[in-house]
């Protein structure tokens, strides 16, 4: 499926439209989510262990719909009415958060955003593997995490204008006023996907009997695997937390928050596209390496350049975690059920990450941000050397 299709860049137009679409929505992202640390903890007045939780719950609430969703759309044979209902709600969450006065109102928007996110998720994903060219899904998956990711550079240099033009204000009120504008690419991208995407749901064909790929026992492996390694993986705002303990303005965090998302953009093209005839499998291997790197770079980073070296390593490990996995169960899972089976690996994943902020949030509050980059680098140790037994395909 994807060959009739005219291809954009080395991609079917359905695959060069969902990147645009998720460019736009990115860019609403991260005009607030580099404020959002400083937001909880200065103007909400929230702890390091509740604030480390909460950000920990966002991350991880979307997963609990993703593999709902992704079976419901699997049914229904249809993919793009949750695309676009999941980035309405996202971008209504989103303007919402400037109306927020309690960690707990914060808390309902942002889960809001994540439940709009899980609705989107695995049938948007679905959709992008429906729309590539058979062995290039690495590829496909690839450009959509470059697009968004461009986004999400172009995101916080708005934040940071934003910040500059809005100084003279109160802090509360110019981070309430950037909420209220994030909206804005939200309902473009909603336009977009209204006008130019192409549903490609009706084309798979209906169930047959046989096994379903989620009792394969190499990918309840490879999902047990991802479980470990998500317990690594700490919610971005430790990162921005570390750049302040080591005396950086928020204007500056911003920044080194931009540079990583930079090279995350720079990065997940040519890692999705490598991935397919390198090997997935040992791409996520590497990527797993890669971010105990980061985690140990994070932990020891007492000046600049290795602040640096850290928030570029970091960039190097999600493009490769964001990107490839998502490719790999697309390749592993039958025509009629990918939306299910890519929704079960964001569920897995999703389900630990909320956990691995709640510790990185108690290590932080009994100990030091360095012990919560620790524990990281330690699992994401453990699931390089597990996935030694995981097979190829």
């Amino acid at each position: 499926m994807g060959n009739e299709e005219k291809r954009i860049f080395g991609v079917s137009w359905t695959v060069f439209m969902l990147g645009i679409v998720s460019f736009l929505n990115d860019m609403s992202s991260e005009m607030i989510i580099p404020i959002m640390p400083s937001y909880l903890t200065e103007v909400l007045d929230a702890g390091k262990l509740l604030s480390g939780s909460v950000m920990g719950a966002i991350e991880s609430m979307s997963s609990l719909f993703k593999v709902a969703f992704g079976y419901v759309s699997d049914r229904f044979r249809k993919r793009k009415v949750f695309v676009f209902t999941g980035y309405a709600l996202s971008t209504l969450a989103k303007g919402a958060l400037a109306f927020t006065r309690y960690w707990w109102d914060f808390l309902i928007m942002r889960t809001l955003d994540r439940v709009g996110k899980g609705i989107r998720t695995a049938p948007r994903d679905a959709l992008i593997a429906e729309s590539s060219e058979k062995g290039k899904t690495g590829r496909s998956f690839g450009f959509h995490r470059m697009m968004d990711t461009l986004g999400a550079v172009a995101g916080p240099l708005v934040a940071i204008g934003l910040i500059e033009l809005l100084k003279g204000l109160p802090a509360e009120r110019a981070y309430r006023y950037i909420f209220l504008l994030s909206a804005v690419p939200g309902i473009i991208s909603l336009l977009v996907i209204a006008l130019f995407v192409r549903d490609r749901g009706g084309e798979v064909k209906k169930k047959i009997k046989g096994i379903s790929t989620l009792k394969d026992r190499n990918l309840q492996l490879f999902l047990t695997v991802v479980a470990i390694g998500a317990l690594g993986r700490y919610s971005y705002a430790f990162t921005m937390w570390k750049a302040q303990e080591l005396g950086y303005s928020i204007v500056q965090s911003i920044a080194f928050y931009a540079l990583f998302n930079l090279v995350y953009a720079l990065s997940a093209y040519p890692i999705g596209t490598y991935s397919d005839g390198f090997g997935k499998k040992r791409m996520i291997t590497l990527g797993f390496g890669v971010a105990a790197l980061a985690a140990l770079a994070f932990a020891y980073a007492r000046d600049l350049y290795t602040l640096l070296l850290a928030f570029a390593v970091y960039g190097v490990y999600i493009a490769i975690e964001d990107t490839v996995p998502r490719a790999y169960m697309a390749d592993l899972a039958r025509e009629y059920e990918k939306g299910t089976v890519i929704g079960a690996y964001h569920t897995v994943f999703g389900v630990f990450v909320f956990p691995a902020s709640v510790i990185a949030g108690f290590l932080w509050q009994s100990y030091s941000l360095t012990s919560a980059f620790t524990f990281s680098a330690l699992m994401n140790v453990v699931a390089m050397v597990l996935m030694a037994f995981v097979r190829e395909g």
